[in-house]
């Protein structure tokens, strides 16, 4: 008998034990859709000094997605790497560079607006802070969200402060959680106009919000990222991206990692806090990702990070051995 038809958790087709986005996304419009990463020129508050300078430790500032090209024609090579890769139904414009809600709003709008209109697009994706979600901004993002279903992810990494303030994040665990909950009520109110299907058991709702965590952040211990997984499981964000902390060269955490400053998760690690968190999430959040790959020529550690399908798959199976899935503790 395979895994999948032993597999105790609703909201999957495989032997998955937690909500993935592809699950999720496949049900909402009938198959694969495809992010499409944009940039629109966006910097950040701890970047040009309104609340620091030098962006976050890990961050390579300056390897810009795609400098030079308009919305359209970054949009165009996207959608064409994509289309050699899957056959989507339909695109995600994915606005990820920096912080995509800070800046010049009239500006922001007439780039949420041209990415709305691009062709195939089917749902917009704005990357941003929990800081930088002024009254403007957030009345814009629901009218976006009338328009054309939409995903605002939500950069956390920890809720523990003093961390926060090693990786020069500039901003606490409290002022995040300001703006979530401005931006979370936005939500339920648009999202009350748009019912969705009733037929189906998960609400297509037309304004996600997604909150990222990384694993591995210097001076973290296993406590400090299950305590940032429960705090946001309180939250009851509608998805949440987990992260692995790459060391980049280049960059303030390389040069520490350089000097022996600093240590990366080992593999195993990863895999045990990551299914310790899974267990501690609420069953209907969908797991936007439970790892990723830095970019080869700048990744200085971990190196097993390159192999992000193996370690995928070493979740599933260390989640199967447990007999364990995603909100397995939710509530204890």
């Amino acid at each position: 008998m395979a895994q999948k038809d032993t597999n105790p958790y609703k909201y999957s087709d495989s032997n998955k034990r937690y909500m993935t986005y592809d699950w999720y996304m496949k049900r909402r419009f009938g198959g694969k859709v495809a992010k499409v990463t944009l940039d629109i020129g966006c910097t950040c508050p701890n970047i040009d000094g309104t609340r620091g300078h030098g962006g976050c430790i890990y961050c390579k500032r300056g390897s810009r997605s795609a400098v030079g090209e308009d919305l359209a024609e970054q949009y165009r090579n996207g959608v064409a790497v994509a289309s050699r890769k899957w056959k989507p139904v339909g695109f995600i414009p994915y606005l990820q560079s920096n912080t995509n809600t800070y800046g010049d709003v009239d500006r922001l709008a007439r780039a949420y607006s041209d990415a709305a209109d691009l062709e195939g697009a089917v749902m917009l994706d704005i990357a941003t802070r929990a800081d930088c979600l002024s009254d403007e901004i957030i009345s814009e993002l629901v009218s976006l969200a009338r328009r054309i279903p939409l995903t605002v992810e939500l950069g956390l990494q920890t809720t523990c402060d003093s961390t926060a303030e090693l990786i020069n994040r500039c901003h606490t665990y409290d002022e995040f959680c300001r703006g979530y909950t401005r931006l979370k009520a936005a939500a339920d109110m648009v999202n009350g106009e748009f019912p969705g299907d009733s037929e189906w058991d998960l609400p297509m709702k037309r304004l996600l919000i997604c909150v990222h965590i990384i694993n591995g952040l210097p001076g973290e211990t296993a406590d400090h990222m299950l305590t940032t997984a429960r705090d946001v499981a309180r939250l009851r964000p509608d998805m949440i991206k987990i992260h692995l902390m790459h060391v980049l060269d280049g960059t303030p955490l390389g040069d520490m990692c350089l000097r022996g400053e600093y240590t990366p998760m080992e593999r195993e690690d990863y895999v045990n806090i990551t299914c310790d968190q899974l267990e501690l999430l609420p069953p209907e959040t969908i797991i936007a990702r439970v790892t990723g790959d830095g970019v080869a020529s700048e990744l200085l550690a971990p190196m097993w990070s390159t192999r992000k399908t193996e370690v995928a798959n070493e979740i599933d199976k260390e989640l199967y051995r447990r007999n364990a899935c995603q909100g397995a503790k939710w509530f204890e």
